[in-house]
């Protein structure tokens, strides 16, 4: 049994209201449990919603209280990513969970790329950079293993 971003698995919770479905991670639901979550609807954030990054920093950075996540309005959301995280945490502790596949490049679930607010040449960019998410840092610290879709066989 594993936890996986639900927009791998075709549901349409992304930002854009759309989804990242993964025919190696659909494909895993004819062998195994896998409990699809949306860390960012976990945390409150509604679909749609603007696009977020990650403000200078990583996911590291935001669950110490030294970055911030915010949207595409300038929209501190932040509290909504942590709440997430902890909620995502919550199942995978429920379920005595020890893996999860997770969304390459997203805030929340990036596992060595995140999206990051970067200020380059006097503009705001919102880019993949390398760091992980926030709830990839917080399933981390509690020993879980984290795939992406790109890793999966």
């Amino acid at each position: 049994m594993r936890i996986v971003s639900a927009c791998l698995l075709g549901i349409k919770c992304r930002y854009d209201a759309k989804s990242n479905p993964d025919k190696k991670v659909i494909k895993l639901l004819n062998k195994e449990v896998l409990i699809p979550v949306c860390p960012e609807q976990l945390g409150g954030l509604k679909t749609p919603r603007k696009g977020n990054g990650i403000l200078d920093g990583d996911g590291r950075s935001v669950v110490s209280g030294n970055a911030q996540v915010i949207d595409r309005g300038r929209k501190d959301v932040t509290k909504n990513f942590i709440r997430g995280a902890k909620e995502t945490l919550k199942i995978v502790k429920l379920y005595n969970i020890k893996e999860a596949i997770l969304k390459q490049g997203s805030p929340s679930c990036g596992c060595g790329l995140a999206f990051q607010w970067k200020k380059i040449n006097g503009k705001w960019s919102n880019r993949r950079h390398k760091g992980n998410g926030v709830t990839t840092t917080l399933l981390k610290r509690e020993g879980i293993k984290i795939l992406t879709e790109e890793e999966i066989k």
